[in-house]
C-alpha cells in the first residue's frame, strides 16, 4: 500500500518549486489555506506577499511570476491573482474524485502520518492522588490526555501512557488516618474527627471493609491515641500531623496494613473508573518505589554534584531560581525525609534514563508555576529539558437550565467523574472534555450533552455514522464490491466538498499532534458531519445508475471510515442506529 499524498501536499510541491525559481536566494514557508468562499477556489497561497517585501517588487508581480513558474500539473485547473497578491488554485475534479477509493483500499491505516518517526513518547496525565474518587476536574485531563496519546500513535509516535502513584507521602497518611478513625467507631472508640481529614462517604466504606475482615484487630483506645495531641481549634495541621504519628506507634507494623488497604481500595476504584470511561495505562508508576530504590538519593546527588543544592537551617535545598523559579525549594527537610518535589525530580530523571526521546506531562492548570523547577531541575541534572512538554488543563464547569451547576454535593464532595459520566454517558463525556484547546475553561453544558438534536455536536456527528450505516444497509452490498467504483462520476459540488474534507483528514491528525490539541480532531469531525449532512440532503443515494450509485456508495463508506478512526482518537463509539 502506498502512503496517501494528498492534493494539497502536491499542490504545496508545486509552489514550492515555483517560490524557488522566482527567488533562489530566499526562503519562504508555503502555507497554503482553504478559502472561506468555494468561489476562491480549492486553495489560497500568499506566499506572493512574503516574498514581495523580500524582494522589494510589487506582491501581484511576484505572484504573476510564480504562476508562470508553477510546474504542470494535470490537477491544476486554473489560477487567479487575488487583492494584494493571493494566488487562489482551482483543481479538476479529478484531484478529489480518487480520495473515496484511497480511503477504502487504505483500510485502517488512513489518516496515519509520519509526523512522529516513532520516536518513543510517554504521554503522564491523571496521576490524581488516590486520597477519593476522581471528579470531573480529573476527567478532562483524563480524557485530553488519552486522546491525545491516540493522536500521537497515528502521527507516528511510539506512545508510553504513565500514570503516576502518589502513594507515599503525607495525603496518603491522612487518607490512612481518615480511614482508621472510622474503623475505630465501628469498635466503640470514638475520637473527634478533624475536620483536615478526608470526609467522604467512601473512607466510612472503607472503615467497613476492615471491620468486616479484621473485627476489632486494630482497635486500640481513644485515650490513646489523642494523647499529647494538639488542640485542632488552635493548630489543624498539627493535631493532624500527631495523629499520624500516633497512629504509626500504636499500630506498629499493622499500620502498613491500614494505609495499604486505603491505598489499593481507592486506586482499585480509579482504575474501574477510568477503564470503564476508556481510558487505560501501560504503567501505574508507584511513588514509593523512587524512595525505596533510591532513585531520589541518586537524583539530589545529582545535582549536588552540579553545584545545585546547598544546606541552610537543616534542610537541603535547590536552588531553582537559578533556573527561573520565583524562590529556591527544599527537596529534603530538616527531618531528613525528602519533599514530594524531590520525588518529582527523581520520577522525571528516571523518565529520561528509561529512554524517551520526549515526555508530555497533562497537568491541571493550577500547576503552572511548577513548570520552571522541574525543568530547572533537569538542566541541573544535566539533562535536556527540551525534551519535557507541559500540557496545562483548565478546569470544567457543569452547566444545568442556563445555570452554573453545583460542583459538590451537601457534604462537601466534588461531583464525580463517575456521576457525570452516568448523567450523560461515556461519549458526550469524552467529546465535551475535548471540545475546547485544553488550557481554555470548559463550561461542559449538561443539558446540551443529552439532547438528541443537531446542536448537540456528539449526536449531530454520531448520527451522520447511523445515517451511512443505514443507507448501507439498504443497498446490501460490502465495501469490497465499492472499491472499482468509478469515482470519477462525483460531480455534483456537494460530493466535491465531502471528497476535500476526507482528504483533509491526515492534516487534521499532523496538526492536533503537531499542537498537542485534539480539539482540533472534534472540529474535523464536526465539519466532516456538517459535509455528509449536506451531502444527503441534496442527493439521492440508491439511484437506478449504477455506476453513479456505486460511487456514492463508495463516498459514503470512505465517510464513515473516517468517521470511525475520527470517533476512535476521542474514545468516542460510532453507533449504527440512534
Amino acid at each position: 500500500m502506498t502512503a496517501f499524498v494528498s492534493p494539497k501536499s502536491r499542490i504545496t510541491t508545486l509552489f514550492v518549486e515555483a517560490a524557488r525559481a522566482v527567488a533562489p536566494d530566499h526562503d519562504v514557508a508555503i502555507d497554503l489555506e482553504r478559502p472561506k468562499q468555494a468561489s476562491h477556489g480549492d486553495f489560497a497561497c500568499n506566499a506572493a506577499m512574503q516574498l514581495g517585501k523580500a524582494l522589494r517588487r510589487n506582491p501581484r508581480e511576484v505572484a504573476q511570476a510564480m504562476v508562470d513558474a508553477l510546474p504542470a500539473s494535470e490537477l491544476v485547473e486554473k489560477t487567479e491573482i487575488a487583492g494584494p497578491g493571493f494566488i487562489n488554485v482551482f483543481l479538476k475534479p479529478a484531484a478529489w474524485q480518487g480520495i473515496a477509493t484511497q480511503v477504502l483500499t487504505s483500510g485502517d491505516r488512513f489518516g496515519e502520518v509520519a509526523l512522529g518517526g516513532n520516536a518513543r513518547i510517554q504521554v503522564e496525565f491523571v496521576s490524581a492522588n488516590p486520597t477519593g474518587p476522581l471528579h470531573v476536574g480529573h476527567g478532562r485531563g483524563a480524557a485530553f490526555g488519552a486522546s491525545l496519546a491516540n493522536v500521537l500513535a497515528m502521527a507516528g509516535y511510539q506512545v508510553h501512557r504513565e500514570y503516576y502513584v502518589n502513594d507515599a507521602g503525607r495525603q496518603m497518611d491522612i487518607l490512612a488516618l481518615s480511614t482508621w478513625l472510622r474503623y475505630l467507631a465501628l469498635c466503640g472508640e470514638f475520637v473527634p474527627f478533624p475536620a483536615n481529614a478526608y470526609q467522604g462517604a467512601y473512607v466510612g466504606a472503607m472503615a467497613d471493609g476492615i471491620f468486616a475482615l479484621h473485627q476489632d484487630r486494630y482497635r486500640r483506645a481513644a485515650a490513646e491515641v489523642v494523647a499529647d495531641v494538639p488542640d485542632a481549634a488552635t493548630d489543624p495541621e498539627g493535631h493532624l500531623d500527631a495523629l499520624i504519628a500516633n497512629a504509626r506507634r500504636l499500630l506498629g507494623a499493622d499500620y502498613a496494613y491500614v494505609h495499604g488497604y486505603a491505598l489499593e481500595e481507592q486506586l482499585g476504584d480509579c482504575r474501574n473508573d477510568l477503564t470503564e470511561f476508556g481510558v487505560t495505562f501501560d504503567t501505574w508508576f508507584s511513588e514509593k518505589t523512587l524512595h525505596e530504590s533510591g532513585l531520589i538519593d541518586k537524583a539530589v546527588e545529582q545535582l549536588r554534584k552540579h553545584g545545585h543544592v546547598y544546606e541552610q537551617d537543616g534542610a537541603l535545598w535547590f536552588r531553582s531560581t537559578a533556573f527561573g523559579d520565583e524562590k529556591d525549594r527544599v527537596v529534603r527537610r530538616e527531618n531528613g525525609i525528602y519533599t514530594y518535589f524531590a520525588a518529582d525530580i527523581a520520577y522525571h530523571v528516571n523518565k529520561i534514563e528509561r529512554g524517551f526521546d520526549r515526555l508530555i506531562d497533562v497537568w491541571g492548570a493550577d500547576h503552572h508555576g511548577y513548570i520552571p523547577r522541574v525543568k530547572g531541575a533537569l538542566t541541573a541534572a544535566g539533562l535536556d529539558a527540551d525534551r519535557l512538554t507541559v500540557a496545562l488543563v483548565q478546569f470544567a464547569v457543569l452547566y444545568r437550565n442556563g445555570q452554573k451547576a453545583s460542583m459538590s454535593t451537601r457534604a462537601g464532595e466534588y461531583v464525580t467523574l463517575r456521576d457525570l459520566r452516568a448523567e450523560v454517558g461515556n461519549d458526550a463525556a469524552r467529546f465535551f472534555y475535548v471540545l475546547r484547546k485544553s488550557d481554555q475553561h470548559l463550561d461542559f453544558d449538561l443539558d446540551l450533552a443529552k439532547s438528541q438534536s443537531n446542536d448537540n455536536p456528539v449526536y449531530y456527528i454520531q448520527y451522520a455514522h447511523a445515517r451511512i450505516a443505514s443507507v448501507l444497509a439498504s443497498w446490501g452490498g460490502v465495501e469490497s464490491d465499492l472499491l472499482d467504483a468509478d469515482t470519477g462520476r462525483l460531480a455534483h459540488p456537494q460530493e466535491l466538498a465531502l471528497l476535500r474534507r476526507l482528504a483533509e483528514f491526515p492534516e487534521a491528525v499532523a496538526g492536533a499532534a503537531r499542537d498537542l490539541a485534539p480539539h482540533g480532531i472534534a472540529y474535523y469531525l464536526k465539519d466532516l458531519a456538517a459535509d455528509l449532512h449536506g451531502l444527503y440532503a441534496a442527493c439521492q443515494f440508491l439511484v437506478d445508475d449504477e455506476e453513479l450509485r456505486l460511487a456514492r456508495l463508495a463516498l459514503i463508506a470512505a465517510t464513515r471510515r473516517v468517521l470511525q478512526r475520527g470517533l476512535a482518537l476521542l474514545g468516542v463509539g460510532a453507533p449504527d442506529k440512534m
